[in-house]
């Protein structure tokens, strides 16, 4: 099958005070020494590696006692031009809503506020087609899912997380093109099961192993996908499916629980 990638505009935050200073996921543990250097190094693999792609890449300055700031997906949901700027659960990250705020309204975005309900953004809303994904189980409230059905005038389908490994929806499941995805089915819900695979009959479906190394934390443009490279059954089967895999090394980031989809926030113009 062949695929066709579309060019595509992200917002990154460049990792320059990332630490695991607290612990607000099960992969966090403040024990462990971390590189920040090296997480930096690894994160301007990826920034560099979309530029190459073709892709259009826009940056957010990092702000001093954000160390969770590197993941930008996590910052608003952004869908025809409209953003709903995240309002974060855990008080850690509570500081990070304003700076995004600035500057999408730095930047020209008409259509910009702060969620009311608590959502963390692309970590929760995954669009797909025309249709939105969101998940539920551990961060975004519920309620936000009938806030964002009204603030983007899109249909939401409520997906429901139940393994705390997997806490944000970009976790356990990936959108390659507007009609395909992957996912692991062990993430959700058997009500949220159901509805995948009633959804997407021709999912990719991972295996515990390779979503325990985060390869469900994935960027597509339609035709690459760029996932971390020790998922190596999904590399294969995506390959049988026509996309263009890249694996990428951002283990210095999955100390604080997040890969190459948490930091990029993909900017959707109208």
């Amino acid at each position: 099958m062949s695929r066709t990638a579309t060019q595509r505009h992200y917002l990154m935050v460049r990792p320059t005070y990332f630490d695991v200073e607290y612990s607000i996921n099960p992969w966090m543990d403040p024990k462990k020494p971390t590189d920040t250097e090296l997480a930096i190094a690894q994160w301007e693999w990826l920034r560099d590696l979309y530029v190459d792609l073709g892709h259009r890449v826009e940056l957010l300055e990092p702000l001093p006692g954000l160390p969770d700031m590197v993941f930008a997906a996590n910052g608003a949901t952004v869908v025809d031009g409209q953003v709903l700027v995240a309002r974060f659960h855990h008080v850690q990250r509570a500081g990070e809503s304003a700076a995004y705020l600035k500057w999408f309204r730095d930047n020209g975005y008409r259509y910009v506020r702060q969620a009311q309900w608590v959502n963390e953004g692309e970590g929760d809303y995954l669009v797909a087609g025309n249709t939105i994904l969101a998940g539920t189980g551990f961060r975004t409230n519920p309620e936000a899912h009938n806030e964002s059905r009204e603030f983007f005038g899109r249909p939401v389908t409520r997906l429901t997380l139940i393994d705390p490994r997997y806490y944000h929806l970009d976790t356990a499941l990936a959108v390659l093109d507007d009609d395909t995805v992957m996912y692991y089915p062990g993430a959700f819900s058997e009500e949220s099961r159901l509805l995948l695979k009633e959804l997407y009959p021709d999912a990719i479906s991972a295996s515990e192993s390779d979503a325990a190394v985060f390869g469900l934390n994935a960027v597509s443009d339609g035709k690459h996908v760029v996932l971390p490279q020790a998922a190596t059954e999904l590399t294969a089967q995506l390959r049988e499916h026509g996309f263009e895999p890249i694996g990428a090394d951002l283990s210095e980031l999955l100390k604080a629980g997040g890969s190459v989809k948490c930091c990029t926030l993909e900017l959707r113009a109208g």
